[in-house]
């Protein structure tokens, strides 16, 4: 199998996510340089995650039928057109607008990188293929931030947009010309593709991952001031660690991957989220142990991203007909859980005036995922025993 098309996939992930997740890191630069406040800088943040969330299951929809190398490259060249515009930003208001475009652009391309990755491997490699593509998305938190960083002081933040736009031309070229020209979905009414949303499969593995999504983000969202307060490390340390996590998520990513091929998606994402839950759960009772705690949060990190794999590869074996339109419904999800999940575990700092307690909360909402996706395994073996006792009948 040639592999060439996956890790072209791959770096376009990277490119587009680099372009979601640097903004964090250079929020304060771009405030000051704008001459607006921190707050109002941090709706750049916002209406990318809304923009991704809302506009890319609407485009996804409408270009289910295109081929999936022009929506690739069409996605991409938006993606770019966003850079630019990025990049020649002298007002808050055109870099809110470049946000918009790189959200949906973004989106629509993940999902349809995921959505080709399917349809280019054989069954029996689409769990390490889903795993290639979303190491994408890790190795932007590993290498595509502080990259960022580094050329924010180096040259300017606005330098950041037009290395993406240069580069995502390349890659734009290179897709276009090397992946093989594979039709869009099967040509099923949008009726007859929404219907799929009333699968109890299907819901109820989307509802697994809001509270993933959800749980995650209580403690994800503050783990910076976690660690600090918790464990009393110094900010110099902090840069370290995170690299460190994202280089285990980064494992945990090809790990889920192989284990899909290997023992099935059901499986993995139930071992991962149970790992997962447990370690939240043990992190407040070794509150005291700088060593545990950074073990069992890089355990976690291993565990969150072996499910990414794993749960996206099971709504493409569930959903085969509609994989476009679910996945994008799922990463818009994402977004909304990851926001839901920010604000729950804020609620709780302030309440209890401590970060110590949001990873018992966090356990308790991941846990609710967990009975969630349970539900949608047991629906759908139900489903293929109903469909076995059909053709037996026949």
């Amino acid at each position: 199998m040639n592999r060439l098309p996956i890790y072209l996939l791959a770096l376009g992930v990277f490119f587009t996510a680099t372009s979601e997740l640097v903004v964090s890191g250079i929020l304060q630069v771009i405030a000051d340089d704008l001459k607006v406040s921190i707050a109002l800088a941090g709706q750049l943040i916002t209406v990318y995650s809304l923009s991704f969330a809302i506009g890319t299951p609407i485009l996804i929809s409408l270009t289910a039928r295109m081929g999936r190398r022009k929506v690739l490259a069409g996605s991409l060249v938006a993606f770019i057109l966003g850079c630019l515009i990025s990049f020649a930003s002298a007002h808050i208001a055109v870099l809110l607008i470049s946000r918009i475009i790189l959200g949906v652009s973004s989106g629509v391309y993940l999902v349809s990188a995921l959505g080709t990755a399917a349809k280019i491997v054989p069954p029996e490699k689409l769990g390490s293929a889903i795993g290639t593509i979303i190491l994408g998305f890790s190795s932007a938190m590993i290498l595509g931030v502080p990259f960022g960083i580094a050329i924010t002081n180096w040259l300017s933040w606005q330098a950041i947009f037009l290395i993406l736009s240069l580069l995502s031309v390349g890659t734009t070229f290179m897709i276009y010309r090397l992946l093989p020209d594979m039709e869009g979905d099967a040509a099923v009414p949008f009726r007859q593709q929404f219907k799929v949303l009333g699968s109890m499969v299907i819901v109820s593995g989307l509802i697994f991952t809001f509270f993933r999504e959800s749980g995650n983000s209580v403690l994800f969202t503050y783990l910076t001031p976690f660690i600090q307060s918790i464990y009393h490390v110094e900010f110099s340390g902090i840069s370290i660690i995170m690299l460190v996590f994202g280089l285990f998520g980064a494992f945990g990513s090809r790990l889920g991957g192989y284990g899909v091929d290997r023992w099935g998606a059901a499986r993995m994402v139930t071992m991962s989220v149970v790992i997962h839950v447990a370690v939240l759960a043990l992190l407040p009772l070794f509150s005291n142990s700088l060593i545990i705690g950074l073990v069992l949060l890089t355990v976690m990190v291993v565990s969150m991203f072996m499910s990414g794999p794993a749960i996206q590869t099971y709504f493409i074996q569930q959903a085969p007909q509609s994989s476009g339109l679910v996945l994008s419904i799922n990463t818009s999800i994402v977004h909304l859980g990851l926001a839901a999940g920010a604000g729950a575990g804020g609620v709780l700092i302030s309440t209890t005036s401590t970060i110590l307690y949001n990873p018992w909360i966090a356990s308790f909402i991941v846990t609710l995922g967990l009975a969630a996706v349970l539900v949608s395994f047991w629906s759908g073996n139900q489903r293929l025993i109903k469909l076995r006792r059909q053709t037996e009948k026949l």
